[in-house]
């Protein structure tokens, strides 16, 4: 075995038995390997040396570099069809002298920016379309909010790239980056999402030649675990006084219905029945009325007397629709709800003055009445029972359940409210006057210069 150090470079090819040699040109740079026809290794750095010494060296780099610029200059004059460039390209790529490639005119061919922000645009989407075109739930709120994180994280990473450009080994830098940063897991899924899921589209409409995010996940964790109040705390909250008593007839809606806020803020006059609900839209402050979260209308269950009275009363006193398309919760601007921030907020409030600090009365959010109807009502009726009031559509309960009510349903479910929230809504005062309902105005009002003209009406 030659042990010193030689003149040469010689190698193996993957699909030849024989060593390949590579001399140097007059500027130090290795030529193209040429084939010394020895399989071992010793022979084969014999017959280099023999070429080397006999200065057969010189007419290798001449026949090498002929070769060269005739290959380099039938490059340049063959007609190369479109049909053939990606098959040389893809030979290149094969060979690892290409990492990747994109093809002038192809439809990988386009900023990768662009196509993000194409991919969330409401009006430009083929994704929204198609959504919107087979019926299935897309929210403009869903859509802006991608479109954030798309702008914010995505676009200034990979700044310039072409979407063909983008490679597997890109997306695992990207996701080392979103885990640096200091936001939750739910946030940085989202982020991950909002390119991730537009690369998957890409490849499945073949914008792409595979689907480079396979294999590649988000983040897991240990979510923080929800607050929601005992039935004891939530009796002590709806006994204080209200500042608003708007607010705290939402509130008790949530607690003992399970509706989400949005769903809240859409019930109109129409939508109220005599011992139920019906639930057929939900409120966005972007899209305004829309079809509920998972496309479904449903009834819901209210066995609560006083609470129907209220709310229709509530609807009737609305200064600025008479019809039955008039907003229960409506706000000080016309054709509007209260802002979600206000239930909230008197949420809060009504925690502090039932004994609970600022700062813990803060862990408490609107959608926390939700959880509390799912735990509580959980102990009382089925699953399946359960899932036709709160709306909660899985695949998992889609597979195991009908949708056929069985007779005797209802009856089960009114019995549960009342046995779970009756004691709590019965020693809640709920009693308000139209004088009253714009005590606390200022929180729910938009524009302050038109408040005078509207509060006056219920002075």
């Amino acid at each position: 075995m030659v042990s010193h150090k030689l003149p040469f470079s010689l190698s193996k090819r993957k699909n030849s038995r024989f060593y390949y040699v590579r001399f140097k040109n007059s500027e130090g740079k290795y030529l193209s390997a040429v084939s010394t026809q020895e399989a071992d290794y010793d022979k084969a750095v014999s017959v280099s040396l023999k070429w080397y010494a006999s200065g057969q060296i010189n007419s290798k780099q001449k026949t090498q570099e002929i070769k060269e610029k005739s290959f380099l200059q039938n490059l340049r004059n063959a007609d190369i069809s479109e049909s053939e460039a990606p098959k040389i390209l893809e030979l290149l790529k094969q060979r690892g002298i290409l990492k990747s490639y994109v093809q002038s005119g192809s439809k990988n061919d386009v900023n990768f920016a662009e196509f993000l922000k194409t991919y969330w645009s409401w009006e430009k989407s083929e994704y929204i379309q198609e959504k919107l075109r087979t019926g299935k739930s897309i929210g403009k709120a869903h859509c802006k909010t991608c479109l954030h994180y798309v702008r914010d994280f995505w676009i200034p990473f990979f700044n310039g790239k072409l979407l063909g450009e983008i490679e597997r080994p890109d997306l695992r830098d990207f996701l080392s980056f979103i885990q640096k940063m200091k936001k939750s897991i739910s946030a940085k899924n989202q982020i991950w999402l909002a390119g991730a899921q537009a690369l998957r589209w890409a490849y499945n409409n073949e914008m792409i030649d595979r689907d480079i995010t396979a294999g590649l996940t988000g983040f897991s964790g240990k979510k923080p675990q929800r607050q929601i109040l005992t039935p004891e705390l939530a009796k002590a909250v709806f006994t204080v006084d209200w500042n608003d008593r708007r607010f705290k007839l939402a509130n008790l809606l949530a607690m003992c219905t399970g509706l989400r806020i949005g769903e809240i803020r859409a019930l109109r006059k129409c939508d109220l029945g005599e011992s139920c609900l019906y639930i057929r839209h939900s409120w966005s402050n972007i899209e305004g009325l829309k079809c509920t979260k998972n496309g479904e209308n449903r009834t819901v269950l209210l066995p609560f007397p006083g609470l129907s009275e209220k709310l229709l009363e509530l609807a009737e006193a609305n200064p600025f629709d008479k019809s039955m398309e008039a907003f229960v919760f409506f706000a000080s601007i016309p054709g509007k709800p209260i802002e979600s921030r206000c239930f909230l907020h008197a949420l809060h409030s009504a925690l502090e003055k039932a004994g609970m600090s600022k700062s813990e009365a803060k862990k408490y959010c609107f959608h926390a009445w939700r959880h509390f109807y799912a735990s509580y009502m959980r102990e009382k009726v089925s699953e399946k029972l359960l899932q036709s009031q709160t709306g909660h559509k899985t695949l998992a309960m889609l597979e195991h359940y009908s949708d056929h009510k069985i007779a005797g349903d209802d009856e089960k479910i009114e019995s549960a409210q009342r046995e779970v929230f009756g004691e709590i809504i019965e020693n809640s005062n709920i009693e308000f006057s139209p004088k009253r309902l714009y005590q606390n105005v200022k929180t729910d009002f938009m524009d302050k210069s038109d408040l005078y003209e509207h509060s006056r009406q219920f002075r």
